[in-house]
């Protein structure tokens, strides 16, 4: 059950329990969430109640149950993705490895308390494994130890590298990864920067 569905199923079960249970078949659960979300939180800096309420047509038909999405959603959703990709301006894929470890380690961004345009983290290890120093990280995704070191740095490798942290939906229909690019989480130099650190020999992913 999604997030607002589950928002709508509480509020409806306390309309059925005051005696209202009539309502309840005749209520729309998703209609009536999104009611209460934007009755009862408010925007505040860069945490808006857009981010919630306002869903792209990846994000619709994600939320259709796993068992309702088809082959063919999925490849739709991959190649309407795929299409958002912006690739860097310059042609140049690598920033700096120590600035790219600081994004991965930062876990903030995009926070009620946060300025307008305050750069965003990254937040990678709380779903892989980077380097071998950090001894705490996720395994939502796959390590990413020794990445570079493991594909190599041909043209291909790069550009798909980009895009997986661009829009990993582009790749993998519903993915769980931010679409970091896609939806402005991080800027193209921090992308740059990423991609140093899972790229760059002298980094310490690849030693």
């Amino acid at each position: 059950m999604t997030p607002i569905r589950k928002i709508a199923a509480a509020l409806i079960a306390a309309v059925a329990a005051a005696g209202c249970a009539s309502v309840v078949a005749e209520t729309d659960y998703h209609a009536v969430a999104l009611d209460l979300l934007k009755h009862d939180f408010h925007s505040k800096g860069p945490a808006t109640v857009e981010r919630v309420t306002v869903q792209d047509e990846a994000q619709q038909l994600c939320s259709v149950y796993p068992k309702q999405r088809t082959d063919e959603m999925n490849a739709r959703i991959e190649a309407a993705q795929m299409k958002t990709i912006k690739y860097p301006a310059d042609g140049q894929y690598l920033g700096k490895w120590q600035e790219g470890e600081k994004v991965a380690q930062n876990g903030r961004g995009m926070q009620s308390s946060d300025a307008v345009g305050a750069p965003n983290g990254g937040n990678c290890y709380a779903c892989h494994q980077i380097t071998k120093q950090e001894i705490s990280f996720g395994n939502i995704g796959p390590s990413l130890y020794q990445y570079g070191k493991l594909r190599g740095n041909s043209d291909a490798i790069l550009k798909y590298t980009w895009g997986k942290i661009y829009n990993a939906q582009a790749y993998s229909a519903c993915s769980n990864m931010p679409r970091f690019g896609h939806n402005g989480v991080l800027t193209e130099a921090q992308i740059k920067d990423v991609m140093a650190l899972l790229m760059d020999p002298a980094s310490p992913v690849n030693k």
